[in-house]
């Protein structure tokens, strides 16, 4: 069986040729042809809960267009509301309840039941031959009516069974009980309260021929054409499992679908089940674990061990744990968790999610990690420091906590690490077509993947003095470690040839000397590049911080941007060669380059971060880490809510209160265990001492105020303090690309500043205003996450791959043309 419920606006023909065994729930309303065609299925449509809340009143308001039931040859629908025109035409054995109807009603009507719960239109049962229909009609007006000789109309008297059909008031009542338990409705509620009193209320419209049919084939001891609508229900044979806000109905042979996941939610113990088990196959077997087990994050080292160092904060993992969590995915009909339905939900590289996390329960390692890689070039990363969109997105998530993919992620790159099987893959053969890339972040290095594996000769350019970009700088070592997760991986492209140039020799020049400003000479020049390579790729980023100009005091010593901080920190760690307890001794030694900055130290400060992403968290965990005397994050937004709001419906990304490590950290080692973030707070001033350096921050509380559909910030009278700080770092994202490596290339700039290149699933998708340049990531679409820019770069990587060999079959026409 099959129990689907949708929300909003049909199209015409919901539920179509509808087979039995499905159940099709709809709170909305439908257009056109609802249950056209019926072939055994059951439908129930009705208001949404918050329209019936606000005062919404179903039975006076049309809810499902012309032509309901049209053709039906068999099985149940349940409108709460109106039907326009022509309901139930030539239907020949559905049975349906509504609550009013146009004109036209159950014409050429050859089969089944209807209930009518409201008014009725003109030309009813015109051209009726079969079938029985009842409506409710207090007043008698229906049998007023001038109605076609061949039907035979009569009031129901519940003392006296109608002679052909007896068991007609035990019908009428299951269809009653039914729609008011299917839809809510109020109309049912009402006339079954006052059974069978009320049954007098109804009249029958039964064809004389049919009703001659009927009672000639009971004389002859033959099969009745009046079957029964427990046939049609949903899900025959169990008991209804009744919403708890409706009365439950009085007949024990009512039967309804199995339970709407939204009311599971209720029978789950959630926090009290098991995490890991040891014998998985069981719970596999069963199809159950999503009801039976609890979710389960891989685990983190304890607080006061890992702030000591820089290693990775994760502990070493259970395997049986893992798959027990693998074990919890539902095996869903549609996955949401690995489409991308929506820019804010789902994973958006179509991760094959449900496939490798059946295998992961069944401990079919490497089969998984074959699935893993088909479509994501750098789960290693993925896995450490994305936010999983899918998680967001998993249908588990609508009753429970959803499943732990991105555990369950990692879990299977790094077994593949552990087990040999990530090696170096060099393509059998080459092109000789050449591809430069600049950046080597996840969307260049997911482009040169891609690239590579084609058999193209691809090269990276990166200017800083390590290849990885936000991998290897943006994201602290202790989140994804550089030398064991980023460095490695990068080796293994280099093994399969893909080169490699950074520093000086990667910077590209943007100046027609190939010199930089101190006139040491960089890295090819634009025109260089576009001279020597088929294609160019610039995969750059979003680097340019979002920044406090306007803020008075900004250029006091001691306020960074967040990303300067984390970069010569991890390069500090990097050049000294240790993460462990004894990092510090080593700190910023060994350095590569002497003019570079020495790393920003926060042992002993007052610090305070502003903003409240990612990078505001990992800086709040630096700091924790070198030793910083108090900790305060400001945020400008209020706090948000613990669960999902009414405008963040799933799948998309909740936006729901979040603590990560850094947070705990802090609040664990600087403010005796209570949170360190502080919402509504907007900053108005820097303070300092005569010798330019930072003080503190002079900061008021605000309120947010919705005017005129827009919120506006409000200050609070009397809410101005001064905060003490000696550091403060701006974490407030990224505003765009750095734009000389646009002109350098004549790249044009969208109205965001962004390099401007078309993304509309069509051929030209990536390229740039420049015939020979595309771009991809962070650089063309904005700040975003690591998942979208490794989808960048392997969509890039496809349209580039598509352009270059087009380019050189036309190329080998035309020398043999000549």
């Amino acid at each position: 069986s099959c129990h689907a419920k949708f929300f909003g606006t049909s199209g015409q023909s919901f539920g179509a040729f509808a087979l039995r065994g499905v159940f099709l729930e709809l709170e909305g309303d439908s257009q056109d042809y609802f249950g056209k065609g019926l072939s055994g299925g059951a439908l129930a449509i009705y208001p949404s809960k918050r329209a019936v809340q606000g005062g919404f009143i179903a039975e006076e308001n049309v809810i499902i267009g012309n032509v309901a039931l049209y053709g039906a040859t068999s099985g149940v629908c349940f409108v709460r509301g109106i039907a326009a025109e022509r309901f139930a035409v030539r239907n020949s054995g559905a049975w349906g309840v509504v609550e009013g109807v146009g004109d036209h009603c159950c014409e050429y009507m050859t089969g089944g039941r209807v209930v009518v719960l409201g008014a009725v239109g003109d030309n009813l049962a015109e051209g009726m031959s079969g079938g029985v229909a009842w409506f409710w009609d207090p007043k008698g007006e229906v049998r007023k009516r001038s109605l076609p000789a061949v039907v035979e109309v009569e009031a129901l008297d519940p003392k006296a069974p109608h002679a052909a059909y007896p068991h007609e008031l035990t019908d009428l009542r299951l269809l009653l009980e039914s729609h008011w338990n299917f839809t809510g409705s109020a109309v049912a509620e009402r006339i079954l309260q006052r059974w069978p009193e009320s049954a007098a209320e109804f009249t029958r419209i039964f064809p004389t021929e049919f009703r001659r049919a009927v009672e000639k084939a009971r004389d002859a001891g033959k099969h009745s054409p009046l079957v029964s609508v427990e046939d049609f229900l949903p899900v025959p044979g169990q008991h209804i499992a009744r919403r708890p806000t409706r009365k439950a109905a009085s007949s024990a042979n009512l039967l309804a679908p199995g339970s709407d996941i939204e009311d599971l939610g209720a029978m789950l113990a959630k926090g009290s089940r098991p995490q890991r088990v040891d014998e998985v196959e069981k719970v596999v077997k069963s199809n159950r674990g999503f009801l039976t087990l609890d979710r389960a994050e891989l685990p983190k080292r304890e607080k006061e061990e890992r702030i000591g160092d820089f290693k990775e904060i994760l502990a070493p993992k259970d395997e049986q744990q893992i798959r027990t969590q693998a074990a919890r995915c539902m095996d869903c009909g549609t996955p949401f968790c690995h489409q991308n339905s929506t820019q804010r939900s789902g994973c958006p590289l179509g991760n094959i999610i449900p496939e490798w996390n059946q295998l992961v329960s069944q401990g079919r390692w490497k089969e998984a990690w074959v699935r893993l890689m088909k479509t994501n070039n750098f789960p290693e990363f993925t896995g450490r420091v994305c936010p999983a969109p899918c998680e967001g997105a998993c249908t588990l998530g609508i009753i429970d906590d959803p499943v732990g993919i991105k555990s369950v992620e990692l879990s299977i790159i790094d077994k593949a690490y552990e087990m040999g099987w990530m090696k170096p893959s060099p393509p059998p053969s080459r092109t000789g077509r050449r591809v430069a890339i600049i950046g080597s972040g996840p969307a260049g290095l997911a482009a040169a993947d891609q690239l590579n594996k084609k058999g193209h000769d691809v090269v990276v350019y990166e200017r800083s003095d390590r290849i990885g970009g936000l991998m290897m700088y943006g994201v602290p070592n202790m989140k994804a470690d550089k030398v064991d997760v980023v460095q490695r991986r990068v080796e293994i492209m280099r093994q399969e040839g893909v080169s490699f140039i950074c520093g000086r020799a990667g910077h590209i020049g943007n100046v027609q000397d190939g010199h930089g400003h101190d006139g040491i000479a960089l890295g090819p020049s634009a025109q260089q590049l576009l001279d020597e390579s088929d294609a160019v790729l610039l995969a750059v980023g979003a680097t340019m911080g979002r920044d406090m100009q306007h803020i008075q005091g900004r250029e006091l010593q001691g306020i960074h941007m967040a990303m300067d901080y984390l970069t010569l920190n991890t390069k500090a760690l990097l050049d000294g060669g240790n993460v462990g307890k004894n990092w510090r001794k080593w700190w910023g030694t060994n350095k590569s380059d002497p003019s570079q900055k020495p790393p920003i130290d926060a042992q002993g400060k007052y610090v305070v971060v502003i903003g409240g992403g990612d990078t505001g968290n990992d800086c709040i965990g630096t700091a924790v880490r070198h030793g910083a005397r108090q900790v305060v994050n400001l945020e400008l937004l209020p706090q948000p809510p613990g669960q999902r709001a009414q405008s963040n419906p799933w799948p998309h990304w909740p936006m729901v209160f979040r603590t990560d490590y850094g947070h705990e950290e802090a609040a664990k080692v600087l403010n005796h265990g209570e949170d360190i973030r502080e919402y509504c707070v907007s900053t108005k001033e820097f303070t300092g001492d005569e010798n330019g350096n930072l003080t503190g921050l002079k900061v008021v509380t605000v309120r947010w105020e919705t005017v005129n559909g827009q919120m506006r910030m409000v200050e609070v009278p009397g809410s101005e303090r001064l905060i003490r700080a000696d550091l403060c770092f701006l974490a407030l994202g990224f505003t765009g690309p750095e734009h000389p490596l646009a002109e350098a290339f004549g790249v044009d700039l969208d109205n965001r500043g962004n390099y401007q290149a078309l993304y509309e699933h069509a051929s030209a998708d990536f390229h740039t205003s420049n015939p020979k340049v595309f771009a991809a990531g962070d650089c063309r679409r904005g700040q975003s996450l690591v998942v979208w820019a490794i989808r960048e770069g392997r969509d890039a990587a496809a349209a580039i791959d598509k352009f270059i060999t087009s380019e050189a079959s036309a190329t080998l026409d035309q020398e043999k043309t000549v």
